[in-house]
């Protein structure tokens, strides 16, 4: 999928010479009803919740010179007889959440054709602003069209389809998939037979007691990541928590050396591509934040199944990869990356309702706030790959480094795999909060250089400064490991002081030999009244907005007066305790 980015730039362009609104019917299909799909549960969730130009998705279909617009509305027409995702709606009552989708025999659409005497100079980055404009605005599931269409032509020959898709019927293999089918259909091809389920069938599949038990085991997997792995990839002093939103540039690399880096180390190796991408990607993100293990989101992963490969639907769930990188050396990442990423893949079918209670349950109980934090989005193998408006036109850099528009980041890092041949071809989205600009050049410049040593001869982990540039992070004397995370106990005291209303707050770190150190919070509680449980609510309500690196201490104890020398844990120590405890529903 092709993420959103700057602002509609429209305005800038000469305005059509006319605006038509032409509607289409629609006939031939089977009308059909049934439960929505795991994937479609997740991604209405985050359209009733989201920006909705930050969910909605679009993309821009090339029209080959001498097709009429006849042709170019009939191939819609067949795409949404073909295709049940397209015909389908989410009927829901005001405040509630779609819980069935309705496949319609027949129906209508619109689409708006905008004529013009002469498109722009960029007429493929103006097609991109127009599909981008049409992402503005809520889809209305329980009865609209689930595509936006508008036609640009010239003088009535048409040039581009600008569209705009609701996340809840499609996703970027969704829309990879019609484009490619949209122009076989107007090349004048007979499509094939369909070869993976329509949604319906497959959220039947996914209620099977299979079904049932794969999500079950995908809530099981999630949970033990959630309870060991690091929270924040990037905890470091100047790093904002991963639920604070920030406007990150659009770093896009070019590089055939890239390529045929990635080309030769597979070669080398024995491994598949994509597999040594993910263990360098992988490696650059632990090292550079100064982890032991990478946790990354792969959204891309769970079309790996043929029912699925082809669905014109949205199989939008994260697969969760946590990778530790551990190993002495590169090769060895490389074997245990093949691994991890297919049990990550396995693991990416899940009830995303009860995922995320489950999220919200355990980080109440570890006392941390769970960021997707990092998202590596491969979409190289899709079968028309969504590249942009100019991805296909440059193939000659031998290696280059451009910056484009700004857009929203919920998340630290975020980066679409565009390409691998002829160039590596990846655009990065990183927080400013953690990297410089010089910073994000340097992560992709370093990246390249690792496929490149990778592909020469086994590279040693502890070299991977020297062989990429990038430095680890640099963390305060007072941080440290806890519980697998980098934790500021200052950070820690601040923030719970804050949540118990700005009582006097001590946090003594305890270092055991062969054991991680455990943080003990000392709160001189006065004439107020606290429990432990409340102490460790208030702070966990805070820790998603707070600044990097709070983890809740392990145990809570409450006394009445803090000692005369407050900077000394061991006077703390010797006060009467009122209560103790973990604060917490189990115990840690």
């Amino acid at each position: 999928m092709t993420p959103a980015v700057g602002k509609d730039t429209m305005h800038q362009n000469p305005p059509p010479l006319t605006t038509t609104t032409v509607t289409v019917a629609y006939a031939g299909g089977d009308e059909r009803r049934g439960p929505v799909t795991m994937g479609q549960a997740n991604m209405i969730r985050c359209i009733l919740r989201d920006d909705p130009t930050h969910i909605n998705i679009h993309d821009v279909w090339p029209v080959p010179e001498g097709t009429t617009p006849a042709a170019v509305t009939d191939a819609l027409c067949a795409l949404a007889v073909r295709h049940e995702g397209l015909r389908t709606t989410f009927p829901h009552p005001p405040g509630a959440a779609p819980v069935d989708q309705v496949v319609a025999a027949e129906g209508t659409f619109t689409v708006t054709v905008l004529d013009h005497a002469e498109l722009p100079g960029d007429p493929a980055e103006y097609a991109e602003s127009v599909a981008r404009a049409a992402r503005a605005g809520r889809f209305a599931l329980e009865r609209e069209f689930p595509m936006r269409i508008t036609l640009l032509t010239v003088t009535g020959q048409p040039a581009y389809v600008a569209l705009a898709f609701s996340h809840a019927v499609a996703d970027g293999s969704a829309m990879a998939i019609l484009r490619e089918e949209f122009a076989e259909l107007l090349a004048g091809k007979e499509l094939p037979g369909l070869t993976s389920l329509p949604p319906v069938d497959l959220a039947a599949v996914e209620a099977s007691p299979a079904g049932l038990r794969k999500s079950e085991a995908s809530l099981r997997y999630w949970e033990g990541i959630l309870r060991t792995g690091p929270q924040e990839m990037f905890a470091e002093p100047r790093g904002r928590r991963p639920g604070t939103d920030e406007e990150a540039r659009q770093l896009t690399l070019r590089s055939r050396r890239g390529a045929r880096a990635l080309a030769g180390a597979a070669r080398r190796t024995g491994h598949p591509e994509a597999t040594v991408l993910m263990a360098a990607w992988c490696a650059l993100v632990a090292h550079r934040a100064g982890q032991d293990s990478c946790v990354t989101a792969v959204p891309s992963a769970n079309r790996f199944h043929a029912r699925v490969a082809r669905s014109v639907t949205t199989t939008s769930q994260d697969a969760l990869l946590h990778l530790d990188v551990r190993v002495e050396t590169f090769d060895a990442l490389v074997t245990r990356t093949w691994g991890a990423v297919l049990n990550a893949y396995r693991h990416s079918q899940f009830d995303s309702v009860r995922l995320w209670e489950m999220i919200d349950r355990v980080t109440a109980e570890r006392g941390s706030h769970f960021g997707r934090d990092v998202v590596f989005n491969d979409v190289s193998a899709l079968p028309a790959p969504l590249l942009g408006t100019d991805a296909q036109e440059r193939d000659d850099a031998e290696q280059e480094l451009t910056w484009g528009p700004p857009q929203a980041l919920p998340t630290r890092l975020l980066a679409f795999t565009y390409r691998t041949a002829p160039q590596l071809h990846i655009s990065l989205w990183a927080a400013p909060s953690v990297f410089t600009p010089v910073e994000a050049e340097g992560f992709l410049s370093g990246l390249v250089l690792l496929l490149e040593a990778a592909a020469a001869g086994d590279v040693p982990m502890e070299a991977l400064s020297e062989v990429t540039g990038v430095r680890p992070a640099e963390h305060g004397p007072d941080w440290l490991r806890v519980d697998g995370c980098w934790v500021s106990p200052d950070a820690v005291r601040e923030t719970l002081g804050r949540a118990v209303g700005g009582l006097p707050v001590r946090v003594q770190v305890t270092e055991a030999s062969g054991a991680d150190p455990r943080l003990t919070a000392y709160i001189a509680c006065g004439e107020t009244s606290l429990t432990p449980t409340e102490a460790h609510r208030a702070l966990t309500a805070l820790i998603p907005a707070a600044g990097s690196g709070v983890l809740a201490p392990h145990r809570y104890v409450l006394v009445e007066n803090p000692p005369t020398e407050p900077d000394r844990s061991d006077a703390w120590r010797r006060l009467n305790t009122i209560d103790e405890g973990t604060g917490r529903s189990r115990q840690v």
